[in-house]
């Protein structure tokens, strides 16, 4: 096991109801005025929002009405939003919605505690000194950014859009509320989208290089198993409280480094996926994830075949043969294509209508036109990246 620092500070509120306890959640922290940040109207045509806002008002909270966050969160909106907390002193960030929202008002958070711009951060070229406090009512079970220190960030202000993701402690909310019932009206699509993020924060930590973490590596692959059951429960029934609440707590977990305790591990796969739904904005993460990842797995397992077997084995309950193990890994990626493929998930580059043509352009932004290689079981360049692509086809 390598050595680790693992930092997860942000209180939980779960159960039903807890939504309504807001207000004096953000009272007992001593904060007297927020900004109220969501996305489109959903949270207004389920009562959500008239929930938050009755509780907000009996705690004698005073809060700013922002919404208009979206899917892959605008660089223009973040800049935006942070102007309008410096104008009114906001003390903290509520983000009511899912990973955009709540990645929208971490980049708000940040952005109007700090003279530099944002989009600096997401390239790795000034580190924040400071934030806003934010805070989340969660309505989506993916990005686990609830808990997480990372936020992802497209930048709309140049000709060639760029999705970048930013991670630092100061990202990290204070407190989140979970309320698997908040989750029952999304779509199938969102939630299978939600499912594959999920699995994917995981399995991006546990398909690393050698080396022993067995404890952290028991707690993925129970993850992982409970993902798949509760998913698949989820989408046949929506309204089954026990597997939402499971996928909702899984999705806290896969993305606030639990997971990763002991380990080596990069996320190949999401930095390739940026670069889909970067430039193609109607691309879901979720689904551009379901694309790549198993093209990814296709390329990388021959670098380490026990693990794949391990993989496909804990996961999958695939027997592996001692005979012929790169069979056994290449039955595991093949399990994982099938279940994304249940849940009504694109596993194919043509289902998301985006040409081999764009190949070359998202290698080259992935790399940052030639300034990194994303590490891994080896450095993935833009051959490499092209490769991956091609293996998506």
């Amino acid at each position: 096991m390598k050595d680790f620092t693992y930092y997860a500070p942000t209180k939980i509120f779960f159960g039903v109801g807890e939504e309504k306890k807001v207000g004096s959640i953000i009272s007992s922290y001593g904060y007297k005025k927020i900004m109220l940040h969501y996305g489109g109207g959903s949270i207004k045509k389920t009562g959500l929002y008239d929930r938050v806002v009755r509780s907000l008002e009996a705690a004698g909270i005073e809060y700013v009405d922002f919404g208009g966050a979206e899917p892959n969160p605008k660089l223009s909106h973040v800049r935006k939003g942070a102007g309008i907390c410096r104008d009114e002193g906001i003390e903290l960030v509520l983000a009511v919605g899912g990973g955009s929202a709540i990645d929208s008002a971490k980049a708000i958070s940040v952005q109007a505690a700090n003279d530099e711009d944002m989009w600096l951060y997401a390239m790795k070229k000034a580190t924040p000194k400071k934030a806003l406090k934010t805070a989340t009512i969660l309505t989506l079970s993916a990005s686990g950014s609830e808990m997480s220190s990372s936020c992802v960030i497209t930048n709309d202000e140049r000709e060639a859009w760029l999705k970048r993701g930013f991670g630092s402690e100061l990202n990290r909310p204070l407190f989140s509320i979970l309320n698997p019932e908040l989750t029952y009206t999304l779509p199938p699509y969102q939630t299978a989208c939600g499912i594959v993020d999920i699995m994917m924060h995981t399995l991006e930590r546990y398909l690393t290089k050698a080396g022993e973490s067995a404890l952290t590596d028991r707690i993925a692959e129970s993850l992982l198993k409970t993902v798949v059951e509760a998913g698949a429960k989820a989408i046949e029934c929506p309204e089954d409280y026990e597997a939402r609440a499971q996928l909702m707590w899984a999705g806290s977990l896969s993305h606030n480094d639990l997971t990763a305790c002991g380990r080596d591990y990069f996320m190949v796969s999401h930095q390739i996926e940026h670069e889909l739904s970067g430039m193609y904005d109607y691309v879901a993460h979720g689904a551009g994830l379901a694309v790549v990842f198993p093209a990814w797995c296709k390329y990388a397992y021959k670098y380490n075949i026990p693990r794949f077997c391990r993989f496909a084995k804990s996961v999958w309950g695939i027997e592996v043969d001692l005979f012929d193990m790169e069979k056994t890994a290449l039955r595991g990626i093949e399990a994982t294509e099938s279940f994304f493929r249940s849940i009504g998930m694109p596993t194919r580059i043509g289902e998301l209508n985006i040409p081999a043509s764009a190949y070359d352009e998202m290698a080259e932004k992935c790399t940052n036109y030639g300034e990194r290689t994303l590490p891994g079981y080896i450095d993935y360049g833009k051959k490499e990246i092209i490769e991956i692509l091609k293996l998506a086809e």
